[in-house]
Formats: structure tokens, C-alpha cells, sequence
């Protein structure tokens, strides 16, 4: 027994640890490449990219979480099928109920961090991610310039370009500034500036040895001076200030609260452990090889479970919200109906009969 213990933790934790790894880095890549494509458009600035891409691995940490154990615990135990070695064991005299207690026992601490994430830690960074957004809308025209692209003010009057910053930002190098007053076109040009703010809390890009242009159009007529120094007032954005919501309110606040959303989203984040238990104890009987249905159908079925199970405990927490579901109800009657099916599917595997009814089968192949 001790060994059958010892094996079977050893294999999930190994299986557990590649799989987050993977998950991890597809959503590194997907999250990092839609932050990067709003920096490239001028919505984010460039030096918030690692912050942003932070409280948004935070958000979807029990997410992945819940993933990596589901699927590790359904290859691990499709591997020991697959392998034959499922039938060892059991003719050693394990029974299926026996392999609930080791696992559970597994997954016990991962789901005592995914409660921590979604409970606690997760409600935190979504209102830190919000009132850092709030400040980057806040922050001056000059803030959101990436090194050597063309930035459009937000009233459309300026266009700005910078060749380099230094590292604190507040000196620049080869700067080019288009702004439109009175009817007339200005382009400034310069070699050097730096940033500094006025005694009255105005900020100022100052320029330093540079030409000014000014155009009228439909004309030939240009005007060209020289300067030492020129100071354009830098504007500042005004932003709405940030709206607490249900997603960056505190458990304990949601616990107390009155309004249908605030249920909806207490019920959500015990939604997140809660799954991920049904779900690993799904995978128990899922995990069986039938050869001649194929390797990977009960893989493909196992995941199908999991994405209609998310995506119905999201229809409740919609209904619940618009008011359509009783808060007291909330979302157990999803985890009720998986952990039916889960029940179901002991029943068959207990004795012996195929997870996928044989007319399930035939309709499948005629389809």
C-alpha cells in the first residue's frame, strides 16, 4: 500500500508541475501579446507591461490551478490504464474506492492555495490592477510615448515624437513635436529636453537648441526660428475616478452584501475550489482506456466535461446577477448535477461496463 501511495504521488506531482508549466506559458504568451499590441497602439505605456501582465497571472492563477491537477490526476491514471498497470494494482487488491483517499490527499494543499487565490489574493489584484489603470489614465501626455514611435495627444491638437529617454525618463534626445494653433501648423525640432514641473504643478517639456516651423496652409508661407529654449505645457489626463465592483471587493465585504452581483460573486469564487475537488474525482472514471474506442476519446471527453461545467457555473452566475436564480440556490445546483455524474460514472466503471454507452458509440461513428 505504502508503495502504491508513494508511486502514484511521486508521478502526480511530477505530471502536475509540467502541466502548470505549460498552461503557465501559454497564458504568459497569450496575456503578453494582447498587453503588447495596446502598447503598440498607445493605450498602455511601455513600462507597464510587466506590472499589467503580473495582476493578470494573479487573476487567472486558480484557473490554471484547477486545470493542472484535473489533468494531471486524468494522465497519470489514462497512463497506468494505457500501461496495464491499472490492472496490477487491482489484482493486488486495490479497489477503485481506494484510489479516492491518496488523491484527495494530493490535491488537498493545491486546493487550500487555489481557495487562498480566489478568496483572498485574486479580489485584491483585480482592485490593484484597477487603480493602477486608474493612475496610468492620469499620468501626462509624455508618460505614454514609446521610444521612437509618433504619439497623438489626447485631444488630436499634437503629435509627438522622441528618439530616447534616459532611464528615469525626464531627459529625451532628438525631439519633434507637430501642433496645430489659430489655423496654423507648428513643428518644433530640437536635439535635446527633459521633462520639469512648474511651482504651480503644471508639467513642461522643455526643449533645448532647436528650430520652430510654423505653416499656413494653402500657402508658401513659412516662418523658421531659432531657439535656446522653448517650454510646451504638457497635459494632463483627466480620468474618471475608479467605481468599486463586485470582482475588487473583499470576501468579507461580499459576505455582508445586498445586491444580487455581490452574491453572484461570493458564490463564483467558492465556485473555483468546490469545482476543482468534483472535477479530480471526475477524473478517476474518466480515466479509463477502453482500446476499442481509442487512446485519447476519454481525454477528449474528460475536457469537454470540464469546459461545459465552467461554462454552466458562468450561465448561473449570469441568472444570478440579473436576478433569475435565488442567491440561496446560487450555483450548487451545477456542482450537484457533475457530482451525479460522477456517481454515474463509479456505477459503470464498478462494474465493469464502458464509460460511453455503446449507442453513444454507433451514433458517433455514423455521424
Amino acid at each position: 500500500m505504502k508503495i502504491f501511495k508513494r508511486a502514484l504521488s511521486a508521478e502526480l506531482m511530477s505530471s502536475a508541475s509540467a502541466i502548470f508549466l505549460i498552461i503557465l506559458g501559454i497564458v504568459v504568451a497569450q496575456r503578453a501579446g494582447n498587453i503588447v499590441r495596446q502598447v503598440s497602439k498607445g493605450i498602455l505605456p511601455n513600462d507597464a507591461i510587466g506590472t499589467i501582465l503580473t495582476f493578470s497571472l494573479v487573476q487567472f492563477m486558480p484557473m490554471m490551478l484547477s486545470l493542472a491537477i484535473f489533468l494531471a490526476v486524468l494522465l497519470t491514471l489514462t497512463r497506468w490504464h494505457r500501461d496495464s498497470e491499472m490492472v496490477i494494482w487491482m489484482n493486488a487488491g486495490l479497489s477503485l474506492r481506494q484510489w479516492v483517499a491518496p488523491i484527495l490527499r494530493f490535491i488537498s494543499p493545491i486546493v487550500l492555495i487555489i481557495s487562498l487565490f480566489s478568496l483572498v489574493i485574486m479580489p485584491w489584484a483585480n482592485e490593484k490592477a484597477d487603480n493602477y489603470r486608474a493612475q496610468l489614465k492620469k499620468r501626462d501626455e509624455l508618460s505614454s510615448i514609446s521610444p521612437g514611435t509618433f504619439k497623438e495627444s489626447s485631444n488630436g491638437d499634437r503629435i509627438y515624437f522622441i528618439e530616447s529617454f534616459d532611464k528615469l525618463g525626464y531627459e529625451v534626445k532628438n525631439v519633434f513635436v507637430q501642433s496645430r494653433q489659430h489655423g496654423k501648423t507648428g513643428i518644433i525640432t530640437a536635439n535635446t529636453g527633459s521633462r520639469f514641473k512648474a511651482n504651480n504643478g503644471d508639467n513642461f517639456l522643455r526643449m533645448e537648441h532647436g528650430r520652430r516651423y510654423e505653416i499656413t496652409p494653402n500657402t508658401l508661407e513659412v516662418m523658421t526660428t531659432e531657439f535656446e529654449r522653448y517650454d510646451i505645457r504638457v497635459e494632463i489626463k483627466e480620468a474618471a475616478p475608479s467605481t468599486s465592483t463586485a470582482q475588487t471587493r473583499s470576501t468579507q465585504s461580499l459576505v455582508s452584501g445586498a445586491s444580487p452581483g455581490d452574491h453572484a460573486e461570493l458564490h463564483w469564487r467558492l465556485a473555483i475550489p468546490i469545482s476543482t475537488i468534483v472535477m479530480v474525482l471526475l477524473a478517476i472514471p474518466l480515466s479509463f482506456v477502453d482500446p476499442r474506442a481509442g487512446r485519447s476519446l476519454n481525454i477528449m471527453f474528460a475536457i469537454l466535461i470540464f469546459i461545459i461545467y465552467n461554462n454552466m457555473l458562468s450561465i448561473f452566475q449570469a441568472w444570478i446577477t440579473q436576478g433569475k436564480i435565488s442567491i440561496l440556490i446560487g450555483l450548487w445546483p451545477v456542482h450537484l448535477i457533475f457530482i451525479l455524474l460522477g456517481w454515474y460514472l463509479y456505477h459503470r466503471r464498478k462494474h465493469l461496463k464502458p464509460l460511453i454507452p455503446d449507442w453513444f458509440k454507433r451514433r458517433a461513428k455514423r455521424a
